[in-house]
């Protein structure tokens, strides 16, 4: 894993461009975004001075506001800053690496080196983290980050040893919020009979499920086609990845119900972390926190510019205030009903604990 490691690197982004093309998993940009995105990243491997190269792919596009692009530019930057050159890391967006499946088995195997994820993808392998993704969990973004920020999120850290996946740090994709082609969303009986494009997790479906929505799941590159030809009648993502991603000129709503959260989990091959000496491992752990922390105040900052420039791309918002939100989470309950013995009890009972949600 060290300069000759570089080599490797630009033909694994060559190789997963094939992957991409052919729509495998959630890809997340077209093969002509994919493409530029390799030929950058084949170029920054040019470092003489690098002792080791570290590849670390996300399934959105290269936008500099989209949350995974940013995590992984922040902490490109801090590594290669804190190591002085001796680490590179070079980046590889719109699924290039492959879908978060295929990325977190490719960490397990050592295949893959590092992904920014989606944390529902995680808990799909890890199914503690689920705890994580309950709908409408949290109460608001200070909550949700206190607790992914304490004794809780590091628990969940420590229950990934031994999966072949390290996890750095939670940064952030914010709440996903609906958006939707034709109908606004203020009470869960405006989902009735609709089609939303859903992550294929156990707890997406379940509570789709519980709130009358015919969930689809689908690749994330299939869906503004599946929208134009009205194969769904919306989805779910964070504000962000919303506004950097075409949504405007397809649907008419972004509904703020804050139904999941989305953290977004750090990863490193657990077999590259531990070939690296504890001084790298500290830059690697430091450069992730940080780049959350980054990543969050880039989330808030460009907030109500996102929503102003979409409403004046003609999209309504939705505002939070007109949500029922107690209708909701009463709707949800037979999720968390069915979930609890997937999560684990023990994990759903303390976060209830924590966000006082108990019954």
């Amino acid at each position: 894993m060290r300069k000759d490691r570089v080599l490797a690197g630009a033909l694994a982004a060559v190789t997963a461009l094939s992957m991409t093309a052919c729509g495998g998993g959630q890809a997340g940009g077209t093969t002509q975004a994919a493409a530029a995105g390799t030929q950058a990243a084949v170029e920054n491997t040019a470092n003489p001075n690098a002792e080791t190269t570290l590849s670390i792919g996300y399934t959105t596009a290269a936008n500099a506001d989209d949350p995974y692009h940013f995590t992984a530019t922040k902490f490109k930057e801090i590594v290669e800053e804190k190591s002085e050159g001796r680490i590179a890391v070079n980046l590889y967006a719109s699924s290039q690496l492959g879908s978060e499946p295929e990325m977190w088995e490719g960490m397990q195997t050592g295949t893959c080196d590092m992904a920014v994820m989606t944390n529902a993808y995680v808990s799909s392998y890890v199914p503690a983290n689920g705890a994580l993704d309950l709908p409408f969990i949290f109460s608001d973004l200070a909550q949700a980050r206190e607790i992914v920020d304490g004794d809780f999120g590091q628990s969940l850290i420590d229950n990934m040893d031994g999966t072949g996946v390290t996890c750095l740090a939670f940064s952030e994709g914010g709440f996903r919020q609906l958006c939707t082609k034709d109908k606004e969303i203020k009470a869960p009986s405006d989902l009735n009979g609709l089609k939303i494009r859903c992550m294929e997790t156990k707890i997406y479906l379940s509570a789709y499920k519980a709130l009358g929505v015919n969930a689809t799941p689908m690749a994330w590159g299939e869906l503004l086609t599946a929208l134009q030809q009205g194969t769904v009648d919306g989805c779910d993502a964070p504000l962000s990845v919303l506004y950097t991603n075409g949504f405007p000129d397809i649907c008419k709503y972004i509904d703020n119900v804050n139904l999941f959260y989305s953290p977004l989990p750090v990863c490193i091959s657990t077999s590259v972390y531990e070939s690296l000496s504890e001084e790298d491992q500290a830059i690697l752990k430091e450069a992730a926190q940080e780049a959350a922390k980054e990543t969050r105040e880039n989330n808030d900052a460009t907030a109500e510019k996102m929503e102003s420039d979409l409403t004046s791309q003609g999209m309504t918002i939705v505002s939070s205030e007109d949500v029922d939100t107690e209708a909701f989470q009463s709707a949800v309950q037979p999720c968390y009903d069915e979930m609890e013995s997937y999560i684990g009890s023990e994990w759903v009972d303390q976060i209830k604990s924590l966000t006082g949600t108990e019954e």
